[in-house]
């Protein structure tokens, strides 16, 4: 905008050119609250460059928002989600905001309630991450939430969700779940296996759906292949290791998070099975400890930490969304030793 005089700067140009929200821009005005020195730094600079004039309309449309910007987290005890939450509070520390973390428990009525509890609070961007819960009471409800959020300028990004069709002005961040599980079952039916059992997510959520899929894809040539489902939980991969592994044929145990491949490792230890002599095992996330199991856990790598802190760039607008709405992540392959050949 630098040069362009055909219209005066208003504070949310501010705001965009320093990388802030507009209520950073106003205590920054009126000196009404502590800024860091950088942040203050930037706002003063776009101020000079765009030749910005305080005036009382402005003022009005800085204290529309807050600086706060919220993050709704399925499970705050499972490993998958602080990597994702660190990479969003890196982004709003640098934009001089404050990331709200609330946890649902994966209950989707306190979803709803943190989220009109956000709007009260006039937050000036809404994170959800983690898969959504495929129901259509629930979806029709937080669409509205939702939508109320967009209408009054806030910005709301999906992190590990897939796009909302009623809400098509959010942006999704979504990982390659389906084609990292293919690739992962692939990997063990290049060592041999043929009998191979997977630990699914609870049906209802999109990332569970979405990595099943995956399974059902890569596994459908299979001599044998048995689907048990998990709740995400290390318990629930220990109970579902152990009802596979009554199997006597099966030769590989993959599991939707790594949780419950450490449950699984588990039940192996418990039934005397060796890991990956006798039987292989296999994750999904490659989240911290994976590299401290025994043996180190085979799983699928996901950019958490760089999923999260495009989501808080985003959410404070420091970047534009795409105009499709959709930003698709990849998957890697991480082999350590929990896989191996049969014999």
């Amino acid at each position: 905008m630098r040069g362009d005089h055909s219209r005066a700067a208003t504070v949310v140009d501010v705001a965009t050119r320093a990388g802030v929200s507009t209520a950073t821009v106003s205590r920054v005005l009126n000196q009404s609250a502590p800024v860091s020195p950088e942040v203050r730094e930037r706002v003063e600079q776009a101020i000079a460059e765009l030749r910005y004039v305080v005036n009382g309309h402005a003022r009005a449309l800085a204290a529309a928002t807050s600086d706060l910007i919220g993050v709704l987290v399925g499970d705050l005890t499972d490993p998958f989600f602080p990597h994702i939450v660190a990479g969003v509070q890196e982004e709003t520390m640098t934009s001089g905001q404050l990331a709200l973390v609330c946890g649902t428990g994966g209950d989707p009525h306190r979803e709803i309630e943190q989220l009109e509890q956000l709007r009260r609070l006039r937050a000036h961007g809404v994170i959800l991450v983690g898969g959504a819960l495929r129901e259509a009471a629930h979806q029709a409800e937080l669409n509205r939430q939702l939508g109320e959020f967009l209408r009054r300028g806030a910005r709301v990004v999906l992190c590990g969700r897939p796009p909302i069709p009623g809400v098509p002005e959010a942006t999704a961040i979504t990982f390659d779940n389906t084609g990292g599980t293919v690739r992962l079952v692939e990997h063990l039916i290049d060592l041999g296996h043929r009998r191979i059992g997977y630990i699914a997510g609870p049906a209802p959520r999109s990332i569970a759906w979405e990595r099943r899929h995956g399974f059902r894809l890569a596994a459908k040539g299979l001599a044998r292949r048995l689907i048990i489902e998990g709740s995400f939980t290390r318990e629930s991969g220990y109970a579902a290791g152990l009802e596979l592994l009554r199997q006597e044929d099966i030769t590989a145990i993959v599991a939707a998070n790594d949780l419950m491949a450490a449950g699984a490792l588990a039940a192996a230890t418990a039934q005397r099975r060796r890991v990956p002599a006798q039987l292989s095992v296999a994750g999904f996330g490659d989240t911290q400890f994976c590299q401290d199991t025994n043996p180190p856990l085979t799983t699928v790598r996901l950019p958490l930490r760089e999923a999260g802190a495009l989501a808080g760039r985003i959410a404070c607008g420091r970047d534009t969304p795409p105009a499709a709405g959709r930003i698709a992540l990849g998957a890697e392959l991480v082999v350590r030793e929990t896989t191996g050949r049969v014999r």
